[in-house]
């Protein structure tokens, strides 16, 4: 047999080899129906009559998460919930019941004037404006609540105090306040020893303001690489400058005349990492009690997703097609991934969110996204038909929780309750 003749048998065989390779490498099938947790909530959605996109909250494992969340704290360190992540006014009252604390942070004005009422101790989450400070003082009106007593505004840099210093000056108030400090995230605050001596200075010698303690987050350690021992340094780092901030806010005069300080600490991916060995004397925790997907970490694996979005069928296609024009491009796709076989066109869509059931469902790169009616491929495992639910989870639950007014709550297998979100607000 001549060289070239072999020479082509050899180059066919890899050919053939290759494409083998090549049809063994498709995607899995990954489509099943919902399991019985979905199936279950899909009953009392429909014995509700929900039929439009909603956010549904599972009342058992929000508990569960809280009660968490409580024990780890256990008595060694306050909880102060995190409004802008359960922004539900009875979302709120639940968690505050369960894990017996008045504590919150909230991160903007309108979330200020709807909470700022009866016995709670509020602490700013980040720093607002000293007009939007202005905007609150004109327009707040409930006796029970007294800001001088209850409130902490948040000042991140001399500057920021020296605004809420005129406005107390200016109208006649009593501030306190609490310094943001950074322990490693470097998304601002105070970075230095004497950057918080100068600020404590600027207290020290205005009476109408009152220094309320410190606030350093360190969402850093939870989300840096995972490169063995990083994480435990950026811990150690951050509960280091925490301490030497801590250790000198106390020697100085503004400092001593606090007898009980707030010194807040972490959030939901890190609080687990305190226990009341250190000078941080409370963390915040708010998505953990929700768990939506950016919490799937590993110091969170105990707590169980409480929060979806559910969405009916509107379309169930036999099969999934492109545009007019690029026909030929699907019927590509569907035979190289059986998860694109089918098509499901949704009640709305393009979510911060990523289908949860059933299993195997996914958005079309190809095809796009649509905050009208999305369109989802599978394989038609799923056994999806008309008016049949999809289930979403949301990524975060600050501002997701907020886009589909009242909450519908799930308990025991019912719809039990309708719990009014509260508005959508920066």
């Amino acid at each position: 047999m001549s060289g070239p003749s072999r020479g082509r048998r050899r180059l066919l065989a890899v050919g053939a080899v290759g494409a083998v390779a090549l049809w063994m490498a498709r995607p899995a099938n990954r489509g099943a129906p919902h399991d019985a947790y979905f199936r279950s909530m899909q009953a009392a959605l429909r014995q509700a009559g929900i039929a439009a996109p909603m956010l549904v909250l599972d009342r058992e494992r929000l508990r569960a998460n809280i009660r968490a969340a409580a024990g780890h704290v256990n008595g060694k360190m306050a909880l102060r919930l995190v409004v802008k992540s359960l922004p539900c006014p009875a979302l709120l009252e639940e968690a505050a019941a369960l894990a017996g604390t008045s504590r919150q942070m909230l991160f903007s004005l309108p979330q200020l004037e709807a909470m700022a009422k009866g016995g709670r101790d509020i602490l700013l989450g980040k720093p607002l404006p000293a007009a939007a400070a202005l905007a609150f003082y004109r327009r707040f009106s409930d006796a029970a609540f007294r800001p001088e007593r209850q409130l902490q505004w948040l000042a991140d840099t001399p500057e920021r105090l020296a605004q809420y210093r005129e406005l107390a000056r200016g109208q006649d108030l009593h501030l306190r306040v609490n310094f943001e400090i950074d322990v490693g995230l470097h998304r601002g605050g105070v970075a230095d020893i004497a950057t918080l001596r100068r600020m404590l200075d600027m207290v020290a010698e205005e009476p109408r303001l009152r220094w309320a303690g410190l606030m350093g987050y360190d969402a850093h350690v939870a989300k840096i690489p995972d490169v063995p021992g990083l994480r435990e340094r950026a811990l150690r780092h951050a509960r280091a400058s925490y301490a030497g901030f801590a250790a000198a806010a106390r020697a100085h005069p503004a400092g001593r005349a606090e007898a009980g300080p707030c010194f807040n600490a972490a959030g939901s991916p890190t609080y687990r990492f305190y226990h009341g060995d250190g000078p941080e004397n409370e963390v915040a925790v708010g998505s953990a009690m929700v768990k939506p997907s950016d919490f799937d970490l590993p110091a969170l694996d105990d707590l169980l997703p409480a929060c979806f979005i559910a969405t009916p069928v509107l379309k169930a296609l036999p099969r999934f097609e492109l545009p007019y024009g690029a026909e030929w491009l699907g019927g590509m796709v569907r035979g190289w991934d059986a998860n694109a076989r089918r098509a499901y066109f949704i009640y709305g869509g393009n979510w911060l969110a990523d289908p949860a059931s059933p299993p195997g469902l996914d958005s079309s790169g190809l095809y796009g996204h649509s905050s009208n009616q999305q369109l989802l491929v599978g394989s038609g495992k799923q056994a999806l038909a008309v008016d049949d639910m999809v289930f979403f989870r949301p990524r975060q639950s600050e501002a997701v929780l907020q886009q589909f007014g009242d909450i519908a709550v799930y308990e025991h297998g019912r719809i039990v309750d309708s719990w009014p979100a509260l508005p959508a607000a920066g």
